[in-house]
């Protein structure tokens, strides 16, 4: 019953960046600039206010659905075909891969030997797991969609009616911080409640600052690898870009996952092509883990690697793919929180200890 209420919650907290950007940067300085032109409107300045709040979410609405409109129109049709054009082409793939494995080792025929049996045999496995496997159960995932319309439906509804709250949240996001605020700091004092907002902020900070960024990083990463594929003239660009952005939204781990099947893929198609790409890879990661990563990361997370290969780990294993992207803010609000209450700890008690002891100095002092 709830779900619609909490799409529409993630929606305008995911969209209210972007709506902060285009009011702060854009539409503000327009409706100062048209004041100072017309000083009459100053009386309306609240009036052009929420004009500037609907024009901005229009945009952003705008803008939204047409990147998913781009997606759905350009890259999926791409990756399908990617695909297709794989499992059509993978004998004549498997040829390439023994031809070169055959140069390669043309010195050495015993290895040669083992190597054309390991290939002829993982790749007949490959190649029957394709075609009698996966398309299989890709089929039976069609159908299953197309029985399962009523579900998806009301999925989408939901969506529908979410994005919609998402609008009036997003309109009036002002007055509902102000409700929350009021209703905060009247069930506790002022202490427990500024305590409260603190902890709000910080959650905030930390969710909203890697996952923006690490989305807008990652998107980066998929275009300049889309650019550079491309201009080299690699096989299938688009999926490979896919994979590589995609799965660079996981931390510390997401480089290699993406890398390792796009560097199979191109190995079968063309084996010299496969170490450009990954000779490519290592230097788009390095540029990314140097330059770019922390330009739009900033310090949102403050956290050693090792907790966050610990994060990445324990979120896979308890939510999967998600868990592993947003086990790392998790992780890194706990050890906040707890790094916080440590030093409240230790300050009250080596304050108060330090306390008693200048007070019994100053006794014996006084005596």
């Amino acid at each position: 019953i709830c779900m619609p209420i909490l799409d529409g919650f993630i929606l305008a907290w995911l969209m209210c960046p972007l709506v902060n950007a285009i009011e702060h940067f854009a539409l503000y300085p327009a409706r100062d600039w048209l004041i100072s032109q017309k000083p009459s409107l100053q009386k309306k300045k609240k009036q052009l206010t929420s004009y500037c709040r609907g024009i901005s979410i229009v945009l952003t609405l705008c803008f939204v659905l047409f990147l998913v409109y781009g997606f759905f129109r350009v890259v999926i049709p791409q990756i399908i075909g990617s695909i297709q054009s794989i499992a059509g082409q993978f004998p004549s793939y498997v040829k390439n891969v023994s031809n070169w494995a055959e140069k390669l080792l043309a010195d050495n025929p015993d290895i040669e030997t083992t190597v054309s049996d390991l290939i002829d045999h993982y790749s007949t496995d490959l190649e029957n797991f394709l075609n009698k496997t996966m398309m299989p159960q890709i089929n039976a995932i069609v159908k299953t969609v197309s029985l399962s319309m009523l579900s998806f439906a009301k999925a989408v509804w939901n969506l529908v009616i979410g994005l919609i709250i998402s609008i009036y949240l997003l309109a009036s996001k002002e007055r509902f911080v102000s409700q929350g605020k009021k209703l905060l700091y009247a069930f506790w004092d002022t202490r427990q409640a500024n305590v409260i907002m603190e902890d709000f902020r910080l959650i905030d900070s930390t969710f909203g600052g890697f996952i923006s960024g690490k989305i807008l990083d990652s998107a980066i990463i998929g275009v300049l690898c889309f650019v550079v594929v491309s201009i080299m003239k690699m096989p299938y660009p688009m999926l490979i870009s896919v994979i590589v952005g995609v799965t660079n939204i996981i931390p510390f781990f997401g480089p290699f996952i993406g890398a390792v099947p796009c560097a199979l893929l191109i190995l079968m198609v063309n084996p010299m092509q496969c170490l450009y790409f990954i000779i490519f890879i290592w230097i788009l990661q390095q540029f990314d883990g140097n330059f770019l990563g922390p330009k739009i990361l900033g310090n949102s997370l403050d956290i050693s690697p090792l907790w966050i290969i610990l994060a990445v780990v324990v979120g896979g294993a308890v939510m999967g793919p998600l868990g592993m992207f947003i086990g790392v803010p998790i992780f890194a609000t706990i050890k906040m929180f707890c790094t916080d209450y440590i030093n409240r700890k230790y300050d009250k008690k080596y304050k108060t200890a330090a306390a008693i002891g200048t007070s019994d100095a100053e006794q014996e002092s006084e005596s």
